[in-house]
């Protein structure tokens, strides 16, 4: 299993919200470039970015900063937040992303998400930001119709590969992630799933990785020293215990 830091930009910030709430917001760091130094330093080779204004208003105000970091010849960075046209898709893979993240887009302009995954294959992922059971869109501001359970069939069905599903209810709070959802997910779908959400302590780290999850983000517990690092790093990539 591979473990994704996570770096949430806002204001050209490294910031976290607690459960999605632009209201509680807390600044780690004014340069978010320092931070994704000290993720590879400690072993990543993924980044998992966010910008939270874009997921807001559809921009891409952050768009420097993540080409900086994205430069780095030793880490991927995938990038999600307000992508919702193939221009913006565009501009981050040209400026050296190597995976956009399409949310709201996914569920609002299905033939976008059709025309994307054409263009570009397994550059493309999908989140799945999921409140009470359903599918949340526009920066977690809205709940959609869809169920969880349904996304994933549809997002597979569409050739999907890879699906970042958040539980909005667990993201920040440092209570540990939604063990259950994953398995259930990982056991009925062939999509490779990106934990998201809580995941604050290395059992956590341990149990998604015996699931057989493809990866899992690690956040506020890196941002407030619950977890370190470089441990989560080398426990997420020792074989599966059997």
């Amino acid at each position: 299993m591979l473990i994704f830091p996570a770096i949430d930009l806002y204001g050209g910030a490294a910031v976290r919200l607690y459960k999605g709430d632009y209201n509680q917001m807390t600044v780690y760091n004014p340069s978010p470039l320092a931070v994704a130094r000290d993720f590879e330093e400690k072993g990543a080779t993924f980044i998992h970015m966010v910008d939270l204004e874009g997921a807001k208003d559809g921009t891409t105000p952050n768009l420097s900063v993540v080409a900086e970091i994205a430069k780095s010849p030793s880490l991927k960075v995938e990038i999600g937040g307000g992508i919702r046209s193939m221009e913006t898709v565009d501009k981050y893979l040209s400026a050296g992303v190597y995976r956009v993240i399409l949310g709201t887009a996914a569920i609002t302009d299905p033939e976008f998400l059709k025309a994307a995954l054409a263009k570009y294959g397994e550059r493309i992922a999908v989140g799945a930001d999921i409140k009470d059971g359903f599918v949340a869109i526009k920066g977690w501001l809205e709940t959609s119709a869809v169920s969880c359970e349904e996304f994933f069939a549809q997002m597979q069905a569409l050739g999907v590969k890879t699906i970042i599903c958040t539980d909005i209810s667990k993201d920040g709070a440092m209570k540990g992630t939604n063990r259950e959802l994953y398995r259930s997910l990982s056991e009925r779908f062939a999509v490779q799933i990106v934990a998201s959400g809580g995941v604050s302590s290395l059992e956590d780290v341990l149990a998604l990785r015996d699931m057989g999850l493809y990866a899992a983000i690690v956040g506020k517990a890196y941002y407030v020293g619950a977890i370190d690092l470089e441990a989560a790093i080398k426990l997420a990539h020792k074989e599966n215990a059997q």
